[in-house]
C-alpha cells in the first residue's frame, strides 16, 4: 500500500494528523451546534408535558405545531445551502444560528395553538439550511474515506443531546416553574434560545469556513488537505453544462429523498414523542410515571445510541461499505418500534426503543454518504439540501400523524406502527436502487470496490 493511500484517504487507523486537527478543531464545535438544534427539539417534547395543559393545546395541535418547523424547512433548505456556498460557513452558519435562538426564545410567549403554530413555522424558517450547511461544509475539509466518521460524531449531537437533555428539561420544569414569573416550560424556552444565540457568535469568531483559512494548520497541512479534495474531485468530474438545480430532475438524487423520509421518520417520532410514549407506559403502580423519572428513562434510548453509533460509522469507514450498515439499522429499528408499544411490560418496551433508537443513529451518517455519488461539485450544495428538505417533511407527516392517533385511539400505538412501517420501507427502497444500480460509478472503481460501496 502506497504512503498515500496509507496515510491519506483511505486507512482509518493511519489517519493522516492533518485529519486529526480536523477532528479536533472543529467536531466538537459544530457537535455543540448541533447539541442546541437538537436540544430545541428534545425541549419541545418535553415542554408539551405541561405547556399544551396550559394553553389547552391537545395532541393533534401539538403535533400539527410540531409539525409545521418542517414547512419553512422545506422551503428555504435549498436557498440556504445555496447562499452557503456564496457568503461562506463561517458567516451563514451563525447567522443561522442567531436567528433560531431568537425565535425559539420568543417560543416561550406563545398562548395558544395558533401563535404557537406561527413560532414553530418561523423556527423552521430561521434554521432552515443548518444541517445541510455543516454536511456541505464537512466536504470542505475530509474526502469520503474518512467523511463517515466525522459525519457520525456530528450527528452523535442529537442522541447526546436527547440523552443529556432529557433530565435538565425535566429539571427544569420541575423546579424552575416561576422563576422570571414565567411557566418552567416558559424558562425551558428563553435559556436554550439565549444559548444558541451566544454559540451562534462563538460560530462567527471561531469556525473557518475553508482549510485555507485554518490558522492552527501548517502550509503543509493545508497542501495535503487540498491536495487530496482536488483529487477526489477530479475523479467525480462536471457533466458538461449541468446546473445548480439539476439535481431537481435527478431520480437516483429523489429517491434517495424518500427514503431518507423514511428513516428520519423513526428520529422525529423518537425525539417528539419520547417523553409521552414512556409516560404512557405502566409504572407498575397505576400512577402516571413522574416528570423527572420520565427524563432519566427518556435517556436511555439516547445513550445507547450515542454507545452504538460511532462503532458502526468507524466499521463502514473501515470495509469501505455503505448501504447494507444503513439497511440493517433501518430493519432492527423499524421492527423494535413497532414491537414497542405491543410488549405490555415497561422494561421490555424501554430496551425496545433503546435498540430502534441505536439503528436510527447506525443508520443515520451513513446514509449520507451515498448522496455524493450522485452530486458533482456543482450540484452538491443544491443535492444534499434537497435531500434533507425532502426528507425533514417526515418531520410533518409523522408527528401529526402520530398525535391525531393518539387522539383517535387513546394509544400512541397507531403511531408507532405507521413509522414503523415508514421506516422499513426505506430499508427496502435502498436496497431496490442499490441493486438496480442507479449510482454514480467513480472512474477507474473496480467491480469489487463498486459493489462494496
Amino acid at each position: 500500500m502506497s504512503a498515500r493511500k496509507r496515510h491519506g484517504t483511505t486507512s482509518p487507523e493511519a489517519m493522516h494528523p492533518a485529519y486529526r486537527k480536523v477532528f479536533l478543531r472543529i467536531v466538537p464545535l459544530i457537535m455543540l451546534m448541533y447539541l442546541l438544534a437538537w436540544m430545541d427539539r428534545v425541549s419541545i417534547g418535553f415542554a408539551a408535558l405541561t405547556m399544551n395543559k396550559d394553553l389547552g393545546i391537545t395532541a393533534t395541535n401539538f403535533g400539527l405545531g410540531a409539525a409545521l418547523f418542517f414547512v419553512g424547512y422545506f422551503f428555504f433548505e435549498v436557498p440556504s445551502n445555496v447562499i452557503m456556498e456564496k457568503v461562506g460557513a463561517r458567516v451563514w452558519l451563525a447567522r443561522i444560528m442567531v436567528t433560531w435562538g431568537l425565535v425559539a426564545a420568543a417560543t416561550a410567549f406563545v398562548v395558544g395553538e395558533y401563535s404557537f403554530y406561527a413560532a414553530r413555522t418561523l423556527l423552521g424558517i430561521a434554521e432552515a439550511g443548518f444541517f445541510p450547511g455543516v454536511l456541505l461544509y464537512l466536504t470542505y475539509w475530509v474526502p469520503r474515506a474518512v467523511r463517515g466518521r466525522i459525519t457520525a460524531l456530528f450527528i452523535m449531537a442529537a442522541p447526546i443531546a436527547s440523552a443529556i437533555g432529557a433530565p435538565l428539561a425535566s429539571l427544569v420544569l420541575t423546579q424552575l416553574d416561576g422563576a422570571f414569573g414565567l411557566r418552567s416550560w416558559q424558562v425551558l424556552f428563553l435559556l436554550l434560545g439565549v444559548a444558541t444565540v451566544l454559540v451562534g457568535v462563538l460560530v462567527f469568531w471561531l469556525l473557518p469556513s475553508r482549510p485555507a483559512e485554518a490558522a492552527w494548520l501548517s502550509d503543509s497541512e493545508r497542501r495535503f488537505i487540498e491536495g487530496e479534495l482536488e483529487r477526489e474531485r477530479a475523479e467525480t468530474p462536471d457533466a458538461p453544462h449541468q446546473s445548480k438545480l439539476s439535481v431537481l430532475k435527478s431520480p437516483q438524487v429523489l429517491a434517495l429523498a424518500l427514503i431518507f423520509f423514511g428513516i428520519n421518520a423513526g428520529g422525529y417520532l423518537l425525539n417528539f414523542f419520547l417523553p409521552q410514549v414512556i409516560r404512557a407506559l405502566d409504572s407498575g403502580t397505576g400512577t402516571e410515571i413522574p416528570t423527572m423519572r420520565v427524563g432519566l428513562l427518556t435517556a436511555i434510548p439516547w445513550v445507547t445510541a450515542v454507545a452504538v453509533m460511532y462503532f458502526g460509522a468507524r466499521h463502514s469507514d473501515r470495509t469501505g461499505e455503505r448501504v447494507w450498515h444503513v439497511f440493517t439499522g433501518a430493519v432492527v429499528s423499524a421492527c423494535a418500534l413497532a414491537a414497542a408499544p405491543l410488549v405490555g411490560n415497561a422494561v421490555a418496551a424501554i430496551v425496545l426503543l433503546s435498540v430502534a433508537a441505536a439503528g436510527l443513529y447506525v443508520a443515520m451518517p451513513l446514509f449520507w454518504q451515498l448522496p455524493q455519488r450522485f452530486l458533482s461539485a456543482t450540484t452538491i450544495a443544491a443535492g444534499i439540501a434537497l435531500i434533507n428538505s425532502i426528507g425533514n417533511l417526515s418531520g410533518f407527516v409523522g408527528p401529526y400523524a402520530t398525535g391525531a392517533l393518539y387522539d383517535a385511539t387513546g394509544s400512541f400505538t397507531g403511531g408507532m406502527v405507521f413509522v414503523s412501517v415508514l421506516v422499513l420501507i426505506a430499508a427496502l427502497a435502498l436496497v431496490a436502487l442499490h441493486r438496480a444500480g442507479a449510482r454514480a460509478v467513480t472512474p477507474g472503481e473496480s467491480r469489487t470496490e463498486q459493489s462494496r460501496r
